[in-house]
């Protein structure tokens, strides 16, 4: 049992604090929409500032949207490092800037603490299951510290390198999730314009060489209409960005990539920033003036 610190309680982030509280640890909890009554109720300690936060936990874990809101919790007034002292560990489970990563960290170092970087995979659902998969730059002694908290938060965790590794797996995983939803949206879409019932068509796929993760999930999702969040297009167009940004910089062209943003772009254009991910099959039914379901 331990004291730890959780900054950053949306949609992943808070079934995440709940999964430590319920591991028996000790949780002081921050964020900007105000932290839970379930997790407070649960025995979760609610602070104003992610400072209180940092001085009151051994280990501080962030979940926030963007590279920006890391950025603004770390080192922004009344934030996390400012209530830092040598021995503690910062573990940023965000989704954000690799080359930013990497200047957090060490930041973070020049004041005595360890940075692990431990972006995830796995949506709500896998937050909710304590199923996520854990993608970590650190180094071997901070990872094994921190394992014991993600072993209770996920199920396939990886030490992918030092600092900054983690989000450049992460970076890799958005590109092929991306490309996966893009691919099946096309296939149901295919299939239904041609006159075959894409519930079948899904069903007999499941059993094939391209059965998937994002068939099963979010294929359904294209043919029940499902489209609440999940994992928003928003989010996704950041990681995108992100990928593409990268791209730029190593002089490497990801055409694919750029091809599923601007689909991206496309749903967000008819308003739909905040569906679901799997929602990009709206952008291709509009192309075809045709849904996959009715």
């Amino acid at each position: 049992m331990s004291n730890l610190g959780f900054v950053g309680l949306g949609i992943m982030g808070r079934p995440m604090a709940a999964n430590l509280i319920k591991g028996g640890h000790t949780l002081y909890l921050h964020s900007r929409s105000g932290v839970a009554p379930e997790l407070t109720a649960a025995g979760g300690i609610a602070c104003a500032r992610g400072q209180d936060v940092a001085q009151k936990a051994d280990v501080i874990i962030t979940m926030l949207p963007d590279t920006p809101d890391v950025e603004k919790a770390l080192f922004g007034a009344d934030g996390i490092a400012a209530g830092l002292t040598p021995g503690k560990l910062v573990v940023d489970m965000s989704s954000i800037s690799p080359f930013e990563t990497k200047t957090f960290a060490k930041r973070i170092n020049q004041l005595g603490c360890e940075y692990v970087d431990a972006p995830v995979s796995g949506g709500e659902i896998g937050a909710k299951n304590a199923a996520l998969t854990i993608m970590v730059g650190a180094t071997a002694g901070a990872f094994a510290k921190v394992n014991p908290l993600f072993e209770l938060m996920g199920k396939n965790i990886t030490l992918v390198g030092e600092n900054g590794a983690g989000q450049i797996c992460k970076v890799a995983n958005q590109i092929m999730v991306a490309l996966n939803i893009e691919a099946v949206a096309e296939g149901l879409l295919f299939a239904s314009k041609a006159g075959a019932d894409p519930a079948k068509v899904r069903q007999a796929l499941l059993g094939g060489f391209a059965s998937s993760r994002v068939l099963e999930v979010h294929g359904e999702r294209m043919i029940k209409r499902t489209f609440d969040p999940g994992f928003r297009i928003e989010l996704h167009q950041k990681d995108l960005n992100l990928a593409l940004d990268a791209a730029r910089r190593m002089g490497i062209s990801l055409p694919n990539t750029a091809m599923a943003q601007e689909l991206f772009n496309a749903c967000h254009a008819q308003g739909g920033s905040r569906w679901d991910h799997s929602a990009m099959v709206r952008a291709l039914e509009l192309l075809a003036n045709h849904q996959v379901a009715q």
